[in-house]
């Protein structure tokens, strides 16, 4: 059960640095310092944008519009800490 919790724990923290790479190519791009025209950076921003935006969008449409700041990247990431801690913290609780 121990390697199950390890591996939750793992995708968990993969998951966030793919948020916070994802959001740091959208400023790149946007600022255009990367060039999207760049075959390999195409990918990787479209790899990260399609494994990140089902889960982002949703709180967009909750989260009140703030004049071009997205804040929907730092919400998701406290929900998975959150997710991450509650989950752990149960697991240590029904052990003992």
């Amino acid at each position: 059960m121990l390697a199950a919790l390890n591996l939750f724990n793992n995708i968990v923290e993969l998951f966030i640095w793919a948020i916070i790479l994802s959001a740091l190519m959208s400023w790149l791009i946007g600022f255009n310092i990367l060039n999207i025209n760049n075959k390999l950076i195409y990918i990787i921003a479209d790899f990260l944008n399609r494994l990140t935006e089902p889960f982002l969008s949703p709180i967009r449409r909750i989260l009140p519009y703030l004049g071009g700041i997205d804040l929907s990247p730092i919400v998701l990431i406290l929900l998975l800490i959150f997710l991450k801690d509650l989950v752990n913290n149960n697991y240590y609780y029904f052990i003992n």
